[in-house]
């Protein structure tokens, strides 16, 4: 048995018989509220309470939705919390006055249909009826619709991976505005790092050992990503330059505290104590004039991964680089060009060896059949098994 507020009002929290119960008592003063819980037990005692669920299966989706919310704030970050309401918010329009009780398969068929008819992909609106699921859950009604919703085909694609070309001209172009500063220094991060959007923007100047070029990601997707990074020369300069630009911003020295990416947009004051929300704007623009539109700023993440996989780096150094815990989370990102591959391939037939004997143009010197049976007889040992010969060596690929 618990009293809690709630933005001022008392709400109550108890069990009886096993039956947990979680009321709002519609009151800021504590000795009232007292004495609605002790009515409110009472009543459960006597089976005049609807649990819980029941309550909240009566409430209007948009209220429903709001008391989801509520309830998810200790366990979600902010940034969680925002992308929740995102996406909320068409659910809310749709759902407007429909109580949760109401809400059937052929609602939520309906509601796919009108999103899937506003051209917007297949994750976006499953990550919706996701959110929809959730609070059909609390409500213990998701179970008797479940089976009937199936959802949309999702495309599998791992990620983009650009061209040396398309590197260098999407450098080149970063470099020719101004207002692109902020774009140019994340992407020379993520593309030197590994390091994902949202540990770039929650990167603090305390997290940058200068005296040993390394930082420290604290604030990342999952545990993994925590981790130890070295900076090498590009990203070096680029954390040079941000600090330089945040000193011309504040007008002081950096202190530990602040962020390397500091909040600056808009027409408001900057503050280092903040971070900043995006760059997707000069990201879009950027791309745009790269000839490059739709790669997205997590495509550099692949880029960069997979440059490290077609060197000799190993999976572990990558994985700890990355933040990756498996060999399957590496996979799936390591996509290794065509041409790297096809560059591997062809280094086996620049030096074949047989025998530890190097030969030139082997096959135009099989002359007939004792030529070709001579060399079958050299190739086998007297076991009758080929040997282990030194033909299969691979060499590092151009990245």
């Amino acid at each position: 048995m618990a009293l809690y507020k709630r933005k001022k009002i008392w709400w109550t929290d108890f069990s009886v018989n096993g039956q947990r119960y979680r009321e709002s008592l519609d009151t800021t003063d504590w000795r009232e509220a007292q004495a609605k819980e002790k009515e409110l037990i009472s009543q459960a005692s006597r089976g005049k309470l609807a649990t819980g669920y029941q309550q909240f299966g009566r409430l209007a989706f948009p209220q429903a939705a709001d008391l989801y919310i509520a309830e998810r704030l200790p366990h979600l970050s902010a940034s969680s919390i925002q992308t929740e309401k995102g996406r909320l918010k068409p659910l809310k329009t749709h759902f407007a006055t429909t109580c949760l009780s109401r809400i059937v398969a052929d609602s939520v068929r309906l509601y796919v249909a009108e999103r899937k008819a506003g051209n917007l992909s297949n994750r976006t609106i499953n990550m919706e009826v996701s959110c929809l699921s959730r609070i059909l859950r609390r409500a213990k009604r998701w179970h008797l619709i479940a089976d009937e919703i199936r959802p949309l085909p999702e495309r599998r694609d791992i990620g983009r991976v650009l061209t040396p070309e398309q590197k260098s001209n999407l450098m080149k172009t970063a470099l020719s505005k101004p207002e692109w500063q902020v774009a140019r220094l994340a992407m020379t991060l993520a593309l030197n790092t590994t390091m994902r959007a949202c540990e770039i923007r929650g990167l603090r100047w305390q997290d940058v050992d200068s005296k040993e070029r390394v930082l420290t990601v604290k604030v990342s997707k999952t545990e993994a990503g925590k981790r130890l990074i070295p900076l090498n020369r590009n990203a070096w300069r680029a954390i040079l330059e941000l600090g330089e630009r945040t000193k011309r911003l504040v007008g002081r020295s950096l202190e530990p505290g602040w962020y390397v990416f500091p909040h600056a947009e808009g027409n408001t004051k900057p503050d280092p104590r903040l971070p900043m929300r995006s760059w997707r704007t000069a990201w879009r623009r950027l791309t745009k004039e790269a000839g490059l539109s739709g790669l997205r700023f997590h495509d550099l993440r692949h880029h960069a991964i997979t440059e490290l996989a077609e060197s000799s780096t190993s999976d572990q150094t990558i994985m700890s680089i990355a933040g990756h815990v498996s060999a399957r989370m590496l996979a799936h990102y390591s996509h290794v060009r065509l041409k790297a591959k096809r560059d591997a391939l062809e280094a086996l037939s620049d030096k074949p060896h047989v025998d530890g004997h190097v030969t030139k143009d082997v096959t135009n010197e099989f002359n007939g059949a004792a030529d070709e049976l001579q060399i079958i007889e050299n190739m086998v040992d007297v076991t009758g098994i080929e040997p282990a010969t030194s033909c299969l060596q691979s060499t590092r690929s151009p990245s």
